[in-house]
Order: structure tokens, then C-alpha cells, then sequence
């Protein structure tokens, strides 16, 4: 969010000016001013979301992969179809899990209001909740959701085609079996292309769920997620598309190795064949 060029068309007061770059000073500045615990603002909606939208994109994938597409009779399943169902799933989940996303984004925000002497909005995950419901009723709660399915689309096809991809490559064409080390193997590499192919509609997600709004609800700053990167382009330079990639990649590769050991040890033990 940082050096955000749209800003300065609501003027001078509204400029930003932010006290610290960069993932290591952003992080100390965090718990300077607002303390150690902040690191996890919005974790409780965020908690929410992945109940919603992992569940929702894995019974997706799993169902494109095994019912509608079909795999060949020597298991391979071509990487276009991956790639489509990879792509479905992420929307079909972030669509469901959108409410939880926009209060997550909302919520983490509040650090940076209080930073620059704004009245915070919410009181907790419910208020957020209720507050965004009562000013934009149910359609508020899907502000974003373009932007949002776009991000959920490129990641998904990163994460769930890159793990399915290089997991059964690795099962058929080398000595790895289908074990725990597959799966870390695998889980990096689609940690890693996620992050690549995730971050720039991670940013203008970002910057559209949290942009001010009128009355009515419409955004203030950008009209769609296109005018969005336009102005984040022209205003900022492209790599402004990957602000944030570095602590993004981090979060991301220890999630989905956390993630996929986890499902595939859930599989092992209800006795379900591996992903």
C-alpha cells in the first residue's frame, strides 16, 4: 500500500508519507508503534476465509480433475487442464470466502489510520462485519470481488497446478516416491510460483478493497482493477506491481508446505488415495 500515486488526487491531507520501506522496517515499525501482537492483526477473519476458501477450492479442483476432465488411463493429466482447473477452483473459492477477505484487508488497514491520526473503523471482527453490512449492505460485502477472483485465479493456478504438476512428475519420472518428500518438494515450488504469478493482483486487490469510498459505495481512488494497474504503472513504475513480493513469497512457501503435508497426511489417514 505503500506510495500509492492514485492518493494524490484527494489532495495534499490525504498524501501519503510513509515512515518506513521494505518488509524488515516495515515489520519494526509495526511493532514499535502499535506493538508485537499487530503482526497478526486480522488474523481472526483471515482464520475465516481459509475455512471458506481453501475447503471451496480443493473440492473444486478435485471434482474438475476427477469427474469433468478425466485423467488418462496412465494417470497423466495434461497441464492445460490443470491450468483450467486450477484457475476455477481459485474463483469459484475467493468468490465464496470474498466477505471474510474484504474484512481481513479492512482490518489490517486500521494500523495505518491510526499512524496517520484517522479514527479507526472497526472494533473487532463483527463490528467489521456489521459496519460494512449496515453502510453497503449485502453487495458491500463483495466489494472487490473482481480484483479479488483475478488474484484467486493466478494463485491458484501457481499453487494447486504447480503442486499436482510436479508431484506426479516426480512420482513418475524419478526415484521419489509418493511421500513426504515429494510433497515439500512440490509444495516449494508451487509456493514459489504463486507468489510470482499472485503478487501483482495481490496489490490491486489490496489497494481496490481499501480505497475510500462515496455514499453509494463506489470507490473513490479507481473505477476497476484495469484503471488500477494503469495508474499503479504510470504513477509508480511496473515493479510497483511486486511491492510486497518478498514477504509475500515468505508467507506463501511455508503456508503451502504447512498446507499440502497437512492435506496429504489427512488423505493417509481417512484412508483416501493421495492428492
Amino acid at each position: 500500500m505503500q506510495g500509492e500515486a492514485a492518493l494524490a488526487r484527494l489532495g495534499d491531507v490525504a498524501r501519503e508519507s510513509a515512515p518506513y520501506r521494505g518488509m524488515v522496517r516495515t515489520a519494526l515499525g509495526i511493532i514499535q508503534e502499535e506493538g508485537f501482537l499487530k503482526l497478526w492483526q486480522g488474523v481472526t477473519p483471515a482464520i475465516y476465509r481459509h475455512v471458506v476458501y481453501s475447503g471451496g477450492r480443493m473440492v473444486t479442483y478435485e471434482h474438475l480433475r476427477e469427474v469433468v476432465f478425466g485423467k488418462s488411463e496412465d494417470e497423466h493429466y495434461p497441464l492445460w487442464k490443470s491450468v483450467i482447473g486450477g484457475m476455477m477452483a481459485g474463483v469459484i473459492g475467493q468468490f465464496l470466502a470474498n466477505p471474510t477477505d474484504l474484512v481481513k484487508v479492512q482490518m489490517q488497514m486500521e494500523g495505518k489510520r491510526k499512524l496517520e491520526g484517522k479514527p479507526l473503523r472497526f472494533r473487532g471482527v463483527h463490528h467489521a462485519f456489521a459496519k460494512i453490512l449496515a453502510e453497503g449492505g449485502i453487495r458491500g460485502l463483495w466489494a472487490g470481488w473482481v480484483p479479488n477472483i483475478q488474484r484467486a485465479a493466478l494463485v491458484n493456478m501457481g499453487d494447486l497446478t504447480t503442486y499436482d504438476t510436479v508431484k506426479h512428475y516426480l512420482v513418475l519420472n524419478t526415484p521419489l516416491e509418493d511421500n513426504i518428500m515429494t510433497h515439500g518438494l512440490s509444495s516449494l515450488c508451487s509456493g514459489l510460483v504463486a507468489s510470482i504469478l499472485g503478487t501483482p493482483a495481490d496489490v490491486i486487490k489490496s489497494r481496490i478493497m481499501n480505497q475510500p469510498r462515496d455514499k453509494q459505495g463506489r470507490g473513490l481512488l479507481y473505477k476497476s482493477s484495469t484503471d488500477c494497474l494503469i495508474q499503479a504503472v504510470q504513477g509508480e513504475g511496473f515493479m510497483s506491481l511486486y511491492k510486497g513480493f518478498l514477504p509475500s513469497w515468505l508467507r506463501m512457501t511455508p503456508w503451502s508446505m504447512v498446507f499440502w503435508l497437512t492435506y496429504e497426511k489427512i488423505r493417509e489417514m481417512s484412508g483416501v488415495s493421495p492428492f
